[in-house]
């Protein structure tokens, strides 16, 4: 039987650093959905480190999909993947109450529908104290941007002309329609961001 894992070099480099900030900011347990959880890689790798979490993982690719049941067969708190395009209203399969939502690398990899469907995705579907958190590049206001994201973003745009870098103030004030607001800002390896995006005037959780 062939293997259906797909492997992503990135996910490989950024896995053990995005591990280690969801341990500071989430708590000891809850359930977290992973949106465009791409090979899978992500679900197996943090949901080890993270023994508390029920973990749900998503995916619009049936390729995806399938490298996700791979990457996570036998895991017993990882659950199958859904089918789940962040663009359409209504989420089907996606419970409320969710203490986390975890997105890496959409954002600015897809057209801007699907930051807008996230956001207010998550806006939906998290509890009064749950946290959306992204990972990516962004485009900061009075923040230089490295050079490898400026040739990262032409190449965005060469592929399609939805995709690109998004403008972080862009997407806070997206964010503020939905009612969340950022958080917390973490910068990461290789230029990209963390951030943590709460409901205004939520309580911070903070992590054992």
């Amino acid at each position: 039987m062939s293997d259906l894992r797909r492997h992503s070099p990135a996910a490989a480099r950024n896995r053990a650093p995005i591990l280690a900030e969801l341990q500071r900011v989430l708590p000891a347990r809850g359930t977290l959905l992973e949106v465009a959880s791409g090979t899978g890689e992500h679900a197996a790798w943090c949901s080890a480190g993270l023994p508390g979490w029920r973990w749900l993982t998503s995916d619009v690719d049936p390729a995806a999909l399938a490298s996700i049941r791979a990457w996570c067969a036998g895991l017993e708190r990882v659950e199958p993947p859904l089918e789940l395009d962040v663009s359409q209203p209504g989420w089907p399969g996606v419970p409320t109450g969710l203490d986390a939502i975890f997105c890496a690398n959409l954002i600015h990899i897809a057209p801007w529908t699907c930051c807008v469907g996230l956001l207010h995705g998550a806006a939906r579907h998290l509890a009064t104290d749950g946290v959306l958190v992204t990972y990516g590049p962004y485009v900061e206001a009075d923040v230089p941007t490295a050079p490898s994201n400026l040739a990262f973003d032409a190449d965005l745009r060469s592929r399609h002309p939805g995709w690109g870098l998004r403008r972080l103030d862009t997407v806070a004030e997206e964010a503020a329609g939905a009612g969340l607001v950022l958080r917390e800002r973490v910068a990461m390896p290789a230029n990209n961001l963390l951030l943590v995006w709460a409901r205004a005037g939520a309580a911070r959780v903070a992590a054992p």
